[in-house]
């Protein structure tokens, strides 16, 4: 029988809530390959107009680096003034292989210091017969990686994303 399994992970970061959410999230298929283009080869909306409304599908498309070559995310739900939203991996990415279903709950909350927190909150249900192995570490170290990524950008790009 399957389980279900969930983590939950939290990303500090100096930089203005809305700027990192916007970045790491609303055009994370436009800024990855610049950033990270030793893992992103390449990404572009399936479906929707511009890859960021709810019902949006976006294609990433991964070097070597990555144990898959590709991964297509649905967006499911989206708040940009309260920078939230959620998304089910739809391709790619372990579903079908070792993965039955997968979502992901991101909101990124303003700090005190003008900074801010992501809270990541990741479930998914695990095809009969697959144990979860090092897969949750290596999920977290991926987002931590993609917010880190933007993070560094918007740092060495204080104009990007006001």
């Amino acid at each position: 029988m399957a389980s279900t399994n969930s983590w939950t992970l939290e990303i500090e970061s100096p930089v203005a809530a809305s700027r990192l959410f916007r970045a790491g999230v609303m055009d994370w298929h436009n800024l990855a390959p610049k950033v990270a283009p030793h893992i992103v080869a390449s990404a572009h909306p399936v479906e929707g107009a511009d890859g960021i409304g709810v019902g949006s599908v976006r294609q990433f498309n991964f070097t070597s680096a990555m144990p898959f070559s590709v991964m297509k995310e649905k967006l499911e739900f989206l708040d940009v003034e309260k920078c939230e939203c959620k998304s089910t991996l739809i391709e790619g990415g372990g579903i079908g292989t070792a993965i039955e279903t997968a979502t992901s709950h991101i909101k990124v909350e303003p700090t005190a210091n003008g900074g801010c927190v992501v809270k990541v909150e990741s479930t998914y249900k695990l095809l009969p017969g697959v144990e979860a192995k090092d897969e949750t570490t290596k999920a977290k170290d991926s987002i931590t990686n993609i917010f880190k990524g933007a993070e560094a950008y918007l740092i060495a790009n204080p104009d990007a994303y006001n």
